[in-house]
């Protein structure tokens, strides 16, 4: 009987506590609108950066687009090809002795979801001509989602996921 009177003060406390741990990690209802926008068009312009700079430089400019921490990783077709940022540095230093053009470019269903200040979820279509060192040419069109951080005064990718779509399967 006692613990009912209580229950109220325990529930208005653990609201409030809750609350304030949703407010100090940035949720993106503490986003203002003006804001959100803000961090939407940061991350569109990095995303279309990133684009760019990949089809004028080559493979080698994927690692500045790639956050380097260890919460860094990407997989591809479901499976986790960089564990971290340090496999993903030697990978992109194979690519660039193996692949000399690439062309990326993103659909227009890019879409960016700013989830606080500093953390967006980026998601599109993309096309991905590559041209390696033999002139053999591969075309891959898919989509990406991968989440932006921005730290240290710059957007990069925290990890990211690519996927082509499956051949339809052969059902008797």
């Amino acid at each position: 009987m006692r613990l009912r009177r209580w229950i109220p003060l325990i529930t208005a406390v653990t609201y409030v506590g809750c609350q304030a741990r949703l407010d100090s990690v940035g949720s993106s209802e503490s986003l203002t609108p003006s804001r959100k926008a803000a961090v939407e068009n940061s991350v569109r312009r990095f995303v279309l950066g990133v684009a760019h700079g990949v089809t004028q430089q080559g493979p080698s400019a994927w690692r500045k687009y790639f956050a380097d921490s260890p919460s860094f990783f990407m997989a591809s077709e479901g499976r986790l090809v960089f564990p971290n940022s340090q496999a993903a540095t030697k990978a992109i230093q194979d690519l660039a002795r193996t692949i000399k053009h690439i062309d990326l470019r993103w659909g227009d269903d890019l879409r960016v979801d700013p989830l606080t200040p500093d953390l967006a979820i980026v998601a599109s279509s993309y096309s991905e001509v590559r041209i390696d060192t033999e002139d053999q040419q591969v075309t891959e069109n898919g989509f990406f989602s991968g989440l932006a951080e921005f730290r240290n005064g710059r957007w990069k990718f925290r990890n990211a996921h690519w996927s082509v779509p499956a051949p339809p399967s052969h059902v008797p």
